[in-house]
């Protein structure tokens, strides 16, 4: 068995989390913070870069840490190695309420693009990058920014999304309009833009955000039904306003209670 042909298995139905069975051997990367447990006998190491084989020297290992500075997530990831004779387990949790999603690179065409924040984990020599978007009103309008991320080798990753995931098979020439905070992830093959939602009124006052992604075939996306900036704006409109009442509310006033011992 190869390095990057890993076992697991997912628990959970809304707070998930994957539990990687690692032989001697071998390794898994991880973003830091994303740990649940370890067993006996299984190493961690912080590193700097995403721990890929194209990482390797002083330079590659600078380079592969910019790319995920740029995306903004942490300069440094984890690596967790089973030093033992058996078999191991680690565990890894989403970060907020929804699905974890296993993706093998080696049958996706070896890269998928995804939201900057989706990457869980993956089996080592896995390469996490990121996708500069090809047209510039995708980059400064496409809500999730100029920049996504690329998961790149031919092994095993997890991604984690917001809801429910709703995985999608677009025709080559067939095209879909997804809201930008919605889509999770998509095949190399698929081409992305971004639109302007059409009708002042419409954009105005609507509800809805004034852009759109249009993704066209061939290739398969992921669309969540919940994204976290939609989840952290209704928790954020329900908490309560400076110099408001304690007891406007039930989620304010809970909240009040608790740091009130009421």
């Amino acid at each position: 068995m190869n390095n990057h042909e890993i076992d697991y298995k997912i628990y959970g139905d809304d707070m998930q989390f994957v539990e990687v069975e690692l032989d001697p051997g071998e390794t898994v990367v991880a973003e830091a913070g994303s740990l649940m447990m370890m067993e006996d006998n299984i190493h961690m190491e912080t590193i700097f870069g995403d721990g890929s084989n194209s990482s390797s020297g002083l330079m590659g290992k600078l380079f592969s840490a910019g790319k995920r500075m740029l995306t903004g997530e942490s300069l440094f990831m984890t690596t967790f190695t089973n030093e033992g004779y058996g078999k191991n387990h680690v565990s890894f949790a989403a970060p907020y309420p929804g699905k974890i999603i296993p993706m093998d690179l080696s049958e996706l065409g070896g890269k998928i693009v995804c939201q900057k924040d989706a990457f869980l984990a993956a089996a080592k020599g896995v390469s996490v990058g990121i996708e500069f978007q090809r047209k510039i009103g995708t980059g400064f309008f496409g809500g999730e920014g100029f920049i996504m991320q690329k998961l790149e080798g031919d092994g095993l990753a997890f991604i984690h999304a917001g809801g429910t995931i709703h995985k999608k098979d677009l025709a080559p020439g067939q095209s879909l309009r997804v809201d930008t905070g919605c889509l999770v992830a998509m095949t190399k093959d698929v081409d992305y833009s971004i639109e302007f939602v059409k009708g002042v009124k419409t954009a105005l006052f609507g509800g809805e955000g004034l852009f759109f992604a249009t993704l066209r075939g061939p290739g398969t996306v992921w669309v969540q039904s919940l994204p976290f900036s939609r989840l952290a704006s209704r928790v954020f409109a329900a908490m309560p306003q400076v110099g408001g009442s304690k007891d406007e509310g039930s989620v304010a006033k809970g909240l009040f209670n608790l740091f009130d011992g009421d």
